[in-house]
């Protein structure tokens, strides 16, 4: 079988790589997502290859040749080689040595199939011929890639013993490539090693939750976690009715045709308790753009999801959009959603010195004046400067 033709292999950057590598004797191939991804019609993001050639003479050979060459993993064999269309990561052949299921210990090889070995998918270990584009299969991966069936290569005990984070990335695998149905080897592997995601890097595990998320569909897997007690040893908790939460916001998302954002997704799967799942992002070393994000959609809860132009004068449009998918009644939706299409924050039209040009007194009191109009004007969504100054008047009469 041969590799389908597509943009990313007719790059002339990619073409004068692979000739400083020697690919034309065979000593260079494709490997991994590119080919698995251009097999399914699928744009490829990242160009991997896989070499005969140690790194030292990688990156001699990259050297002489004027292209920037960054020992990004040099000790597992990797360089990442810097061509005007983007970063390929370029690794030598290898086989474990040793591994204690969090890193491996590897030594260099020239043998293709002994190299696919030790990867962990079938479907991640195909490589192609850079001139013929012709497919290397060794373990099976071409049928279960049309099949959609994701299956560890060799002993699915033994692949996850090597690496516990091939966990996360089953289930992510599962997520975006998988058909409803999953690897009964695989999944009763996964749940008896389960316990040892908790001793993990805790970014490791969370970059693999987001990417699982940002999946078009992760229903199924997200199921199948719960099931495998996945999310028992990787989080705290997470909210009891997850799997069905996560389902009708998904559903939502479609009809309303509002791409997959991994961190609404989140916080659907999450405690909705807004110090409790404070803690468990913080847990999960997420960075502080994203625990605030998580915040600001457990802020406001369904009471006050009515007043969608409030919770977006606060938090901004994209957190109200998020509350409204995740909280809002069916019946209340379409209103809520239709109030953002346009949004544009409004700017509140008077000051402190309004109130004291109204009589009141400079100080402390013009502040919380200031803030009790704001809050009428908000409640009221945000009517015009008229209105606002009766708002103003009748507050300070009150003062």
């Amino acid at each position: 079988m041969k590799l389908p033709e597509a943009s990313w292999h007719q790059r002339q950057s990619l073409k004068d790589l692979i000739a400083v590598l020697d690919g034309h004797r065979g000593a260079t191939r494709y490997v991994g997502g590119a080919v698995r991804d251009t097999l399914l019609s699928i744009p490829a993001k990242d160009i991997d290859l896989a070499t005969t050639l140690k790194p030292d003479v990688v990156t001699a050979r990259l050297k002489d040749a004027d292209i920037t060459v960054v020992p990004t993993g040099i000790e597992h064999g990797t360089v990442t080689a810097v061509t005007e269309d983007g970063p390929v990561e370029i690794t030598t052949l290898r086989r474990d040595v040793s591994t204690d299921g969090r890193r491996a210990t590897v030594a260099f090889s020239d043998d293709w199939k002994e190299d696919a070995a030790r990867r962990d998918f079938t479907i991640n270990a195909l490589f192609a011929d850079p001139e013929t584009l012709e497919v290397y299969d060794y373990f099976g991966g071409l049928v279960d890639l049309e099949k959609r069936h994701i299956r560890f290569i060799g002993s699915a005990e033994q692949r996850i013993a090597e690496d516990h984070l091939r966990i996360m990335r089953y289930f992510r695998f599962l997520a975006r490539f998988g058909q409803h149905d999953v690897d009964k080897e695989t999944f009763d592997a996964c749940r008896a090693a389960a316990r040892e995601l908790s001793k993990l890097s805790r970014e490791r595990v969370a970059d693999e939750l987001m990417k699982l998320l940002s999946a078009v569909d992760p229903v199924y897997a997200v199921q199948e976690m719960i099931e495998a007690d996945v999310f028992a040893n990787i989080v705290d908790e997470i909210d009891p009715g997850a799997g069905p939460l996560l389902a009708v916001l998904i559903l939502r998302e479609e009809a309303y045709d509002i791409p997959p954002d991994p961190v609404r997704r989140l916080v659907a799967l999450l405690p909705k308790d807004a110090d409790k799942t404070a803690e468990i992002v913080t847990s999960l070393r997420f960075s502080k753009k994203l625990r605030r994000a998580v915040a600001d959609r457990l802020r406001t809860l369904k009471p006050a999801v009515s007043n969608i132009p409030a919770i977006a004068y606060h938090h901004g449009a994209d957190a109200a959009r998020d509350i409204a998918l995740l909280f809002a009644a069916d019946d209340d939706l379409d209103t809520s959603l239709a109030k953002l299409k346009k949004w544009s924050k409004p700017v509140f039209p008077i000051t402190g010195g309004d109130l004291i040009a109204m009589g009141l007194k400079p100080g402390p009191i013009v502040t919380e004046s200031l803030k009790a109009v704001e809050a009428a004007w908000i409640e009221e969504q945000f009517p015009d400067e008229n209105r606002v100054r009766t708002l103003a008047r009748d507050i300070v009469k009150g003062r």
